[in-house]
Parts: structure tokens; C-alpha cells; sequence
């Protein structure tokens, strides 16, 4: 069977041609459509002007990207439910008749006469997404909704509410259709497997070999612990004195130290912790009440108490082979301690409650509540297919024109997924703004766009009583107007989505050109810039030097008060040169040719200005300006023809197929600069405005007294 190749439609924007999704016929043959045309081949589910939900039921594998089959996937399961495709490309609630008379079909009309029912409409016979949009509604958390997960309100017991509260405790909680925290099946065997474990490891510890002291065995442990690095260091220390006698006195530390101790307030008698526990003249014997280290008498005395009198009875010093005795009688407490599960359970859960878990049937209870919910998957599972299908029906066919072409971003009618709202800075409105993460990772890949890129931080307030502040960046595109006042600093007011309004600044700038005007006056205003920068050092180097001469005066006047009579009268100066009119004959020469240079070079220009004819002379100025600003004007009209949308979708992770120009004709419409309105009225008389000069009127007299007495010797012929 040969099958009839689908007739598309193109429209032209952006410098590239777009398909045009319109009818159903569309939708059905888009997987045969050659991707090379497509716009756009992936894009991210994050940081788009577009509803999350739609999104993630697309993104089949939940990697937080959407691509070109997982889109077809989608189109191919709507399509597959609907016996009027039609209703896709109207926003509108969707009738159920619209749906399929088949087994999936039958099952969407189920679940839409059980959401009925709940939302109270039963006779009526269409939905829309603002049914769905509540998810507790749809799956109350005391009721069974199929997912398998347990909300702690599935459960008629205390007790099994409490095992719930701990296992979330522990391991985290999942996300319950009801949108309620739950625990799945997965998390309920892993923390009784903890529990168990746990409750074996402390099963053995009872035994009566790992109890050398009784009760009392858990503080005498940790006593034993908190000494015994410091013992073995005593004994260490003896044992390499007995092997070198030069290694006594080092042994009960250092010299240097010792001073620096001496120093200090001893009050705190931590200062001494690294000092050993006691002289090694001691030997073998490591005294337990006098000649101890200070900071260490307190644990000396716990471990006395709890471990050597209960073991060896009353005693005032500590030998080697004693201290033997007590490491070896430990041993295999120390080895059961050092077995102890690190698992969350004990970080989180006491050891009794561990115990009683370990003994209870809770395992079996909420095994039981997950056996329970997912009885009811199929029927709770048509439902959320049903707010799939809604959600299709009213978001695919807008999605598709912002992924397969950008036809929004084009046509202007409505905002593109990708723009995030409008920045309103410098006396214009930006409408090309994205929400971006990383600025600087940002810019560096999004600098070949040829835009003009402003990124902003933006803050607001949340209306709420907490009055935390949200956050985010974005980056917008200025493709009209000139830079004017733009900088790094400059504040702004951004408008999202939503119409809510975020403090923006300038945090960065990715300068480009913006438009061919701009490049007109960029000439003169480098020539009025340079010279004004000129002028103000000029400025700033005489007052200096007056500043620098005055005070050099005042402070030459105080010394010669002080000084007065006790000074001697000063040797008077030296002679001055006579002035020497030879040495500077050639620079009065040099700058009288300079002089005369110039005054020829200006004199030509006027005499050829003068001889034009009347209607030449503003042509040549004309030329004049074109000459100066032509080439940049001829620049940046090739750097604009290249400004391309492709790079700031890239660098925010999307994979943009195409060029996506921004024209210059198109650029004045994504930036707005301030006019007045239509019919406003004006006055241009500024009572604040600095009064004008008189001199350029008397020169513009002077000029045209001298055009005319040049006429009138015939210098001119009109």
C-alpha cells in the first residue's frame, strides 16, 4: 500500500523556513516529518513559561529534558484517545464525547463520570483542566489512589501512623498523589532491615562475655576510651627512654613548650592536654592521684572509679601489665563496639524504640496499606490519564509551536515558552527575557547570539508573612534603541508571567551592537567624549598645580615666621639668565608655520566650501557625515543581520536547530523605547532647562553675513 505524502504548510520568519501544525492531518504525520526541519530537537522542563505538569507527563524518562520522540510520543497518545482530534486546536473544555469507543476510550469516560461526581457536576458531560488541577481532590490522602505509596492519613492506627512518622524520619519521604508525604514499598522493607540488624547487633552485645563490668560496662568503656591513647603514649614514652637516656627529658616535652606555658593563665588547664600524663620518671608505674597532668585528672579519676577498682580493687597507680590485663579483659567488647551498623536508624531512632520495632508486626501492617492502595492502580491510573488528556488537549498544540517552530516568538501574538516576561529598564521594555541559572556559564556561551545581553538579578518579597525574599536571574536581549545609561548596577523592574513585579539589577553585560542609529552618532560622541575628557584633565591639571602652588606659598610663610630673627638673612639667589632670544627664535618660527599651516589648510576648506553652489553645500556636509559615520554604520549593520536566538536557548540547555535571526525590523519590536502617547500634548518650555549660549547665534550671523558679502564680490554663484 503506497502511502500519500503529507502536504505541509510553511511560513517564513526569523530567516528560516517553519512548518505549520493546523489540523489533525498535521499531528498524524508529524513523525514522518524530517527533523532537520524542526525547530528545536530538546529543550528543558525547567525554567519555561509553561505548565509543569504537561511537561513531566512528556518527559517519559524523567530526565528533566524533552525531546523530539518523547513529543511525537505524545502527539500519537492523544491522538490514539480521541475520536475527534479536532478538539486539540480548540481552547476549550473537552466534551466526552470527543473521546474513543474503545477500551481506553471507555475507561477515560469512567474516570471523567467518577471526576464528575466528585466535583459535584454529575449530569454535566465536559471537562476542563481546572478540574484537575487539585490533586487532593482527585485522590484525597485518606483513600487509596494506586500509586503505591503510603501517607501516614491511610492509616487507622496510631501506632502504624507513628512507624510511618519514623521510617520518613530516616529514610526521607516520597510524594503521595495526594501530594501528602508517603513511604513506599521499597523504603518500608529497607528501614525493618535496618531495624533488624540493628536489634541483632545489640542481641549479642548482652552476652555475658561482652559485659566485663555489668551495667556499669557502657561508662567503663568509654572512660577506657577516652584514656587510652594518652596510657599507651605514657608507656611508649617510658619504654624509648629506657632505650636511649638522651630521650628522658625530651620524653616529658619540649623545652620551648614548656616556656610558651609559662606565659599563659594556666587556669584553663586545657593548655597542658598535649603534655604527657605524667613524668616517665615514674617508669612502669604511672601515678593515678599526684603527678598527673592537669587537664587530664578528671578522666583518670572516672577511669579509677569504673574500671580498675571494680577489676583489680583499690589502687593508687597504674603498671604496664595492669594496664594489659584491663586492654585484653575489653577486647571483645571493643571488637563488638566496633561491629555497630552505621545505619540511619540509629542516628535517628533510640535504641529501645529499635528494640520495639524489631518485635512488632508493623512490617506486615504497612505492607498490608501498600497491597491495599494498589488494589485500585487501574481505576486511579485513568484518572491521572485523564488530567494527562486534558492537559494535552489544551497545552500540546501551543507546545509544539514553541519547540517544532517558534511560531509565537514570531508572530508576536503571544509570549514564546521561553520568554519569562518583560524588564523595564534605561527607558525601555525588553520582551526577549529568559530565566537563566549560572550567569557567567550563561554569557559564555550565549555571546555569539550578536545581542546585546543585559542579566539581571532579580528579588521580590513574598507576599506571605514570613516576607522571604525570592530570588532568580535572567538575561534580556536589548535590540533597539542605543546603550545610553546601561551599566553594570543599573536598576530595573521586571514583570513576570504572572504580572508580578521583581527589583532587577545589572550584574552583567555582554555589550553588542543594538541598532544602526546608534552607530550614526557612536562617532560624534567618541569625537564630544575624547574632547571632553581633554578638557576636564586640562582642568583638573591646573587646579592641581594651583592647589599644589598655594599651599607651597602658605607653607614657605609659616617657615619664615617661625624662623624670624633667629634666622640668618638667606644668600641672595642667583642671577636669573638673561632671557635668550636665540633659543627660542625657532619655536616662535616652528609654531608661526603651524599657525600659518593651518590657517591655510582652514582657509582652502572654506574658500571650496564657498565656491559650491547653494544646493551642493549640504550635500557635501552630508558626505562629511556619512564619511565619518558610514563605516561604523555599515558594521553593525552586518553584526546585527547575524544576531541569532540560537545561543541564548543553547546556553539555558535547549538544542535549537536552526538560526533563528533577529532582524533589525524584528528587533524593534522585541525592544520598546519610551514615546509619547498618540494625541498627547507638549510643552517644551523647561523652566529648569540652562539657558543657551549666546555665541552660536553670532556665529551662525557671522557665517551667513560673510555667505552673503562672498555673493555679492561673486565669489559665489548661485
Amino acid at each position: 500500500m503506497t502511502v500519500v505524502p503529507h502536504r505541509w504548510r510553511f511560513f517564513r520568519a526569523g530567516g528560516f523556513d517553519q512548518v505549520q501544525i493546523e489540523t489533525p492531518a498535521d499531528l498524524a504525520a508529524l513523525a514522518r516529518l524530517d527533523q532537520k526541519l524542526w525547530a528545536a530537537l530538546a529543550c528543558p522542563v525547567a525554567d519555561l513559561e509553561f505548565d509543569r505538569r504537561t511537561l513531566e507527563y512528556i518527559d517519559i524518562d524523567h530526565d528533566g529534558r524533552i525531546r523530539a520522540p518523547e513529543l511525537i510520543a505524545a502527539v500519537d497518545w492523544a491522538l490514539a484517545r480521541l475520536e475527534d482530534p479536532g478538539v486539540l486546536f480548540r481552547r476549550e473544555p473537552l466534551p466526552l464525547a470527543a473521546l474513543r469507543d474503545d477500551e481506553a476510550g471507555r475507561l477515560l469516560a469512567a474516570a471523567a463520570r467518577h471526576l464528575l461526581a466528585i466535583v459535584g457536576r454529575s449530569g454535566d458531560t465536559q471537562l476542563s483542566v481546572a478540574d484537575t488541577d487539585d490533586l487532593k481532590r482527585l485522590f484525597p490522602p485518606h483513600e487509596a489512589n494506586g500509586d503505591g505509596l503510603v501517607p501516614a492519613t491511610f492509616a487507622s492506627d496510631e501506632s502504624v501512623k507513628t512507624v510511618i512518622a519514623d521510617i520518613i524520619a530516616v529514610l526521607g519521604a516520597d510524594t503521595d498523589r495526594s501530594t501528602e508525604p508517603a513511604i513506599s514499598e521499597e523504603k518500608i522493607r529497607e528501614f525493618f532491615a535496618q531495624a533488624e540488624a540493628v536489634h541483632a547487633w545489640q542481641q549479642r552485645g548482652r552476652e555475658s562475655a561482652l559485659q566485663p563490668f555489668g551495667e556499669s560496662t557502657p561508662a567503663a568503656l568509654a572512660a577506657i576510651a577516652a584514656l587510652r591513647d594518652k596510657i599507651d603514649d605514657y608507656f611508649h614514652r617510658v619504654a624509648l627512654a629506657a632505650f636511649d637516656s638522651r630521650a628522658g627529658a625530651l620524653m616529658n616535652g619540649d623545652e620551648a613548650e614548656l616556656v610558651k606555658l609559662a606565659a599563659k593563665n594556666l587556669a584553663n588547664v586545657a593548655e597542658t592536654a598535649g603534655l604527657p600524663l605524667a613524668d616517665i620518671r615514674h617508669g612502669e608505674t604511672l601515678p593515678l592521684l599526684r603527678g598527673v597532668n592537669p587537664a587530664w585528672a578528671a578522666a583518670i579519676a572516672t577511669f579509677r572509679d569504673t574500671v580498675l577498682t571494680p577489676l583489680l580493687g583499690e589502687r593508687d597507680t597504674l603498671t604496664r601489665e595492669n594496664w594489659r590485663a584491663i586492654v585484653e579483659k575489653c577486647a571483645p567488647c571493643v571488637a563488638w563496639q566496633a561491629e555497630k551498623p552505621a545505619l540511619a536508624i540509629l542516628e535517628k531512632l533510640a535504641p529501645e524504640r529499635i528494640e520495639w520495632l524489631a518485635a512488632s508486626d508493623s512490617q506486615e501492617a504497612l505492607l498490608a496499606l501498600v497491597a491495599a492502595d494498589r488494589a485500585v492502580a487501574a481505576e486511579a491510573d485513568s484518572l491521572l490519564d485523564l488530567d494527562k488528556l486534558l492537559r494535552f488537549q489544551r497545552n500540546l498544540v501551543p507546545l509544539l509551536n514553541n519547540f517544532i517552530a517558534f511560531r509565537d516568538f514570531y508572530a508576536r501574538k503571544d509570549k514564546a515558552v521561553f520568554q519569562a516576561g518583560t524588564l523595564f529598564i534605561d527607558g525601555k521594555s525588553c520582551d526577549l527575557v529568559v530565566r537563566v541559572g549560572k550567569v557567567d556559564d550563561h554569557a559564555r556561551l550565549a555571546g555569539p547570539s550578536g545581542s546585546f545581553l543585559l542579566y539581571c538579578e532579580c528579588v521580590r518579597r513574598t507576599p506571605d508573612a514570613t516576607g522571604t525574599r525570592e530570588r532568580m536571574n535572567v538575561v534580556a536581549a536589548v535590540t533597539a534603541g542605543d546603550e545610553g545609561s546601561l551599566m553594570v548596577g543599573r536598576n530595573g523592574v521586571f514583570y513576570d508571567r504572572e504580572g508580578r513585579d521583581w527589583d532587577a539589577q545589572v550584574v552583567k553585560m555582554v555589550q553588542n551592537a543594538i541598532s544602526v542609529r546608534e552607530a550614526f552618532w557612536l562617532p560624534y560622541r567618541r569625537i564630544g567624549r575624547m574632547i571632553s575628557d581633554q578638557v576636564q584633565k586640562f582642568a583638573a591639571s591646573r587646579d592641581q598645580a594651583v592647589t599644589e602652588q598655594s599651599s607651597g606659598l602658605v607653607a614657605k610663610g609659616a617657615d619664615q615666621a617661625v624662623a624670624g630673627a633667629t634666622t640668618p638673612p638667606a644668600p641672595a639667589a642667583a642671577a636669573k639668565p638673561p632671557f635668550d632670544i636665540a633659543r627660542f627664535a625657532g619655536i616662535f618660527a616652528a609654531l608661526g608655520l603651524a599657525i600659518g599651516a593651518l590657517g591655510t589648510v582652514l582657509a582652502a576648506v572654506a574658500g571650496g566650501f564657498l565656491s559650491l553652489k547653494w544646493w551642493q553645500m549640504p550635500l557635501s556636509l552630508l558626505g562629511v557625515m556619512l564619511l565619518l559615520s558610514g563605516p561604523a554604520m555599515v558594521l553593525a549593520w552586518f553584526k546585527l543581520r547575524r544576531r541569532n536566538l540560537a545561543p541564548i536557548l543553547d546556553a539555558n540547555g535547549w538544542a535549537v536547530n536552526t538560526q533563528a535571526r533577529i532582524s533589525i525590523g524584528f528587533g524593534t519590536e522585541l525592544t520598546r523605547i519610551a514615546e509619547l502617547p498618540e494625541g498627547a500634548e507638549r510643552s517644551l518650555r523647561d523652566p529648569y532647562a540652562p539657558k543657551a549660549p549666546l555665541w552660536p547665534w553670532l556665529l551662525l550671523v557671522a557665517v551667513g553675513l560673510a555667505l552673503w558679502w562672498a555673493w555679492r564680490r561673486g565669489m559665489i554663484a548661485l
